[in-house]
Parts: C-alpha cells; sequence; structure tokens
C-alpha cells in the first residue's frame, strides 16, 4: 500500500524552523524516518501473501482474515490524526519513536500470538502505532530541509514508501515458504530497532507549538466507533444476511455515529475535521476518489493472492513474482501521474486512473481456474497504473482546494479517506465474493461456503480420486464465479468514480479560500 505526500502535510504547514546541528542533518533524518515508512509500506503488501498460510494454520475464516487487515487500516484512519496533533503538541520526535517501538513491539507480538483472534487485536495496535508514526514524518523533513530542497526530500519520501510496497509480495512470499508467515511479522523486528535507534540518534526535537489547545477526545472515539461498527455490519452482511435486521442495524448504528461526530465537529473550538472543508464539492469529491481507488487496490489484492495461491496453487513466492507486474506499475505511474497533473490539473488525471482500473476489473472478469501468466498480467500493470495516477492528483483536489490554514488537516482528510476506503474494499469484495459462492456451490458441498470462499476444496483423505477431483473443481469454479462477480462490481466503482471526478473535480484555486 503506497502513502502519498498529503499523508503528512498537517506537520509540514507547522514545522518548526529548520535548526543547525548534529541533530538536524536533513539527510540523517530522511534516513531515520525511512525505517518507519518501509515498515508501513512493507506490512501493507505482505499481509495479502501470508493469509492463506494464516488461514490454514489458524483455522481462521475468511470474516476474520478480513479483519486482519481491517483491524489494522480501521486503527490506522481512526488515530491519524490524533497521531498528527500529539505530535504537535508534545514533539513530532517523539512521538515518531514512540510509534516506531509500538509498531515493532507489535509485529513481534503477532508472531506469538497463537491464535487469529490475538493476531487481530495485536494487527489493531500495529495500526494505531503506525498512526503515531506516519503523520510526524513530514513534519521532521520539512523541519530540516531548506524549501528549495523540500520537494526533492518529498519525492524521496513517497519512492521509500512505493518501493518497499512493491518488494513487499517478492519478500513475503520468501518468508512464508522458507520460514513461516509469523516471519511476514518477525521481520519487522530488527528494522524497527536499527530504526529506533538510528532516530533517537539524529531526529531533531520538532513541534509546533500549540500546547494550549485541547485534545477533541469525544470526536476521536466517534470517529473510531462510528467506522468500527460500519466495517463490522459490512463483514458480517454476507453470513447474517444482507436484509436481515443485525447487518441493517449494524449499518445505520455506524451510519448514525459518524453523523454524530460531524456535528460534535461543528462545536469543538479545535474539531478533528473542521466541517467547513466539506463546504468544497471538490474536495469532497476528491476524498471520496481517495476511498474507492483504495478500495479497488486493497479489495482486489485481497482476493487475488486467494485466487493466485489457493486455486492456481502457486507458491508465495510465486504469487509474489506474479503481482510485480502491478507493484513495479505502481512505483512509475505517480511520476506520471504528477506531471499530467502539473500540466493538465486533476481533472484528467483522477478519471484517468480510475478508468485505467475499471480497464483493469474487466480484464480481470476473464480469469478462469487456470489461467496462465500471460492473461493476467495486462490487468495488474493497469490497476498498478491507475492506482498511482490517482493518488498522483490526490494532493492537488484534496489538499489544494483547502483554505490554506486548513490545509494540514486536509491532509489528514485524505489519508483517513485512504484507509477506510482500504477497509471497506476488503470487506465489501470479500463478502460479494462470499455471497456468490453461496449462491453456485454445489448442493453437495453445502456447508464449506467459508472454506470454499478463501478458494479452498474441501477433500478429505478418505474420497476416491474422482470424487476429489469433482470435489476440487466445483470448488475453484464457484470461487471464480464469485471473483468474476467482485470484479464486476469493481468495474461500476471505478466508473462511479471516474464520472464524479469528471463532473465535479477542478485545478485547485491559486487564491487562498475563506474558510
Amino acid at each position: 500500500m503506497g502513502i502519498t505526500p498529503a499523508d503528512g502535510l498537517s506537520q509540514a504547514q507547522t514545522a518548526a524552523p529548520s535548526r543547525r546541528g548534529a541533530r538536524a542533518n536533513p539527510w540523517l533524518t530522511l534516513a531515520s524516518v525511512a525505517f518507519g515508512l518501509f515498515m508501513i509500506g512493507l506490512d501493507g503488501s505482505v499481509v495479502a501473501i501470508a493469509n492463506p498460510y494464516l488461514s490454514a494454520d489458524l483455522n481462521a475464516s475468511l470474516a476474520q482474515l478480513q479483519w486482519v487487515t481491517n483491524a489494522y487500516l480501521l486503527a490506522l484512519a481512526a488515530m491519524l490524526i490524533l497521531g498528527g496533533k500529539l505530535g504537535d503538541r508534545f514533539g513530532r520526535r517523539t512521538f515518531f519513536l514512540i510509534g516506531i517501538a509500538g509498531f515493532t513491539a507489535a509485529s513481534i507480538a503477532i508472531g506469538l500470538a497463537g491464535s487469529i483472534e490475538g493476531v487481530i487485536v495485536f494487527r489493531a495496535l500495529q495500526g494505531a502505532f503506525g498512526a503515531l508514526m506516519m503523520p510526524n514524518t513530514l513534519g521532521l523533513i520539512r523541519a530540516v530541509f531548506p524549501p528549495r530542497k523540500f520537494g526533492m526530500a518529498v519525492g524521496i519520501w513517497a519512492t521509500t514508501s512505493s518501493v518497499s510496497t512493491a518488494l513487499g509480495p517478492i519478500v513475503g512470499g520468501l518468508l512464508v515458504e522458507h520460514a513461516s508467515w509469523e516471519w511476514v511479522f518477525f521481520v519487522n523486528g530488527p528494522i524497527g530497532l536499527a530504526g529506533l535507534v538510528f532516530g533517537a540518534c539524529v531526529l531533531p526535537r520538532s513541534k509546533a507549538g500549540d500546547g494550549a489547545r485541547r485534545f477533541d477526545v469525544r470526536g476521536v472515539a466517534l470517529l473510531a466507533a462510528g467506522m468500527l461498527v460500519l466495517v463490522f455490519g459490512v463483514v458480517k452482511g454476507e453470513s447474517w444476511g444482507w436484509g436481515s435486521a443485525a447487518t441493517l442495524g449494524c449499518l445505520l448504528l455506524g451510519a448514525l455515529v459518524l453523523a454524530a461526530f460531524g456535528f460534535s465537529q461543528k462545536r469543538h473550538p479545535d474539531p478533528l475535521l473542521p466541517m467547513r472543508l466539506f463546504r468544497s464539492p471538490v474536495l469532497t469529491v476528491g476524498a471520496t476518489i481517495v476511498a474507492l481507488n483504495f478500495f479497488v487496490l486493497l479489495g482486489v489484492i485481497f482476493l487475488l493472492m486467494l485466487y493466485l495461491q489457493n486455486v492456481r496453487g502457486y507458491s508465495a513466492v510465486m504469487a509474489g513474482v506474479y503481482t510485480l507486474p502491478l507493484s513495479l506499475a505502481n512505483v512509475v505511474s505517480p511520476l506520471i501521474g504528477a506531471r499530467l497533473t502539473e500540466r493538465f490539473g486533476p481533472r484528467l488525471t483522477m478519471p484517468l486512473g480510475m478508468a485505467l482500473q475499471a480497464g483493469a476489473a474487466a480484464d480481470l472478469l476473464w480469469l478462469d481456474t487456470g489461467s496462465s501468466f500471460g492473461s493476467m498480467w495486462p490487468g495488474f500493470v493497469l490497476l498498478g497504473l491507475g492506482v498511482g495516477m490517482v493518488m498522483a492528483a490526490a494532493s492537488e483536489a484534496v489538499v489544494g482546494n483547502a483554505p490554506i490554514a486548513d490545509a494540514g488537516v486536509a491532509g489528514g482528510l485524505q489519508a483517513t479517506a485512504l484507509h477506510l476506503g482500504g477497509a471497506l474494499g476488503t470487506s465489501v469484495l470479500a463478502s460479494v465474493l462470499a455471497s456468490r459462492v453461496s449462491a453456485v456451490l454445489p448442493r453437495e458441498l453445502a456447508g464449506a461456503e467459508s472454506a470454499v470462499s478463501q478458494g479452498f476444496a474441501p477433500v478429505t483423505p478418505a474420497m476416491s480420486p474422482a470424487v476429489r477431483d469433482a470435489v476440487i473443481g466445483g470448488s475453484h469454479r464457484a470461487f471464480v464465479t464469485g471473483l468474476h462477480t467482485a470484479m464486476a462490481v469493481t468495474a461500476a466503482v471505478c466508473v462511479t468514480g471516474a464520472v464524479l471526478s469528471i463532473v465535479y473535480i477542478r485545478r485547485a484555486p491559486l487564491r487562498d479560500l475563506a474558510g
């Protein structure tokens, strides 16, 4: 999962003036924050590779696998703005180091948990500590780099995230195949320890000096609770039934809690998210497109890893190699998108990116139980190019259309939309696949829906070879049918996003917007 420069703008806007000295060397500071960025980027892509192994070892259901991803994303999304405010008030260096130490400890705890419930709990802690790191990275860089070199530093910063994401499938595949799935998380131990020691030696002290402001504790609680209940309703919708009272009640309760969050923001003197930002339809739609972008990326990757490993039978390493075109396209596409956005504005780049993703979903509709790599890679490349294009335009569409005084919190809004979209993508697309599997699964395999929805075939040693082959064939066909339905939904989401961006997105104004 890539990170965009807007994720850290709240700090960049309010950073203290650069201080010279051994602890404020710009390049050492950049190298130090790269440790945290590398862990977050790597963790975002290696977990999908580990899911089939984690499921088999801990006997996890499809819904529990979704929560391995969603607990992390929701905690990250709910805590991002708070993490930035803590850094502003008490010091960005302090909270970056707390974040990297906690992220490292949580990673090791995941590998030692021994149960799927423990993995989910510690994944949530991982996300919370990641939220202390992420919004403070650019503030630290901004404090030591002069303005003329800040753009170059941000480019290196963003490239670090993209490269770590691209390496994730390969590194994850090697670890789970030659060690165990636990090492996907244990690998953060030496990286985090090195980053903690190095950061303690070289990072400067930096804060915005807004200590007189009050924290919006109620806002944090309402935002976290609303997102949790909403995503929980989506995850459980397939097993409870989409029309059931429990599912509808969860979705309604989540919407009401988020509405209460919005009302509380209007009344708080120093809100987490000023509601005046949403007076701009360009900003509002831009944030929505960012959410749809990661809805598609993380949701599709979650399903593809199950398909490649459990249906096609590829090893973890080969699954990583097969998705490398996606990762590499996601590394280069932000550079292309940035140039196009600079010249033509986000009104071109955003719909183009969403259209490329719609093309990727349409291409993946042709996957079957025996598809070759030649039939996969065009869709993977289109997906990587489309995601990067949209993210390249996000800063101008969201942050560029906020009042200058609110540019930082607009960056936090963008980061929150990104991670919430990823959580919903994993939940919705997996639920769509599972619902379709339940509808088409042969009657003889009733009761095995959860296994088949992960690409597994419920075979037993007592089955004859003919029966075994029939069960495997029927199970895999059911999974692929569900995958096709999920890709059709993905294409519809992308087309909707493209239309919204064409209608509403404009180039950011050159003047300061009224608050």
